[in-house]
């Protein structure tokens, strides 16, 4: 049986996540903060909790995020708070590349492997023509040169891994209440086309920065 591992199995779409999985046949592992401890931004945290997983896994999703730490996006430059920025770089960023850290020893050496860290389109910078929402862009942007560089390294020993960013489009969660105005997906629709997408990826595209239909999103 496939084995997969999702990190933030307690929020909207991790949770979604773990179910899709499970009916795609998969021997499903979450991790969260709330019921494991796995607080992304302490680095003991992920060192132990992930120490504990016994590997290997096929498929992996990281699903951490925050919009702004508990705050607001910034509209503009003169609301940006320094300590608010860095939690949120800490969350979006720093803790995906922990966890990413972790992983090499949890993966298959030999076969295809994937990994799906979700990132947002407005991290890109070639398609932010609206500027504001400095620190979750940036976040973003930081988390995608994560994932590429990560895409690098693993591929060099394991050359059918697939390590991808993938942008599941606004999804109806606690994350998205206070923007009524866009249009949504529920979580369960979102965790299938991440699922899609992911299993659709191929080696030669590893380290790609893809949007819930597979497209390619510029950086």
């Amino acid at each position: 049986m496939k084995r997969a591992l999702v990190i933030g199995a307690s929020g909207g779409i991790g949770a979604a996540l773990v179910a899709e999985l499970t009916s795609r046949g998969h021997e499903v592992s979450g991790l969260s903060r709330s019921r494991d401890g796995l607080d992304v931004t302490d680095p003991g945290a992920v060192a132990r909790v992930m120490a504990a997983l016994e590997g290997p896994f096929d498929t992996v999703f990281c699903a951490i995020g925050t919009l702004a730490a508990g705050g607001a996006p910034e509209k503009a430059l003169d609301q940006l708070e320094a300590g608010r920025m860095a939690q949120v770089m800490a969350i979006n960023a720093i803790g995906p590349a922990l966890v990413l850290a972790q992983l090499p020893r949890l993966l298959p050496r030999d076969g295809r492997s994937a990994v799906g860290v979700l990132s947002a389109r407005v991290g890109s910078i070639g398609d932010n023509r609206l500027g504001g929402w400095y620190a979750y862009r940036a976040s973003k942007a930081a988390v995608n040169q994560v994932v590429r560089g990560a895409a690098i390294e693993i591929g060099r020993k394991r050359k059918q891994a697939v390590i991808a960013a993938l942008h599941p489009g606004t999804v109806a969660t606690e994350f998205t209440a206070g923007y009524p105005g866009h249009d949504k997906v529920t979580p369960d629709q979102a965790a299938a086309n991440l699922c899609t997408v992911l299993e659709g990826l191929g080696p030669d595209q590893s380290g790609g920065f893809f949007d819930y239909a597979g497209r390619e999103i510029p950086w």
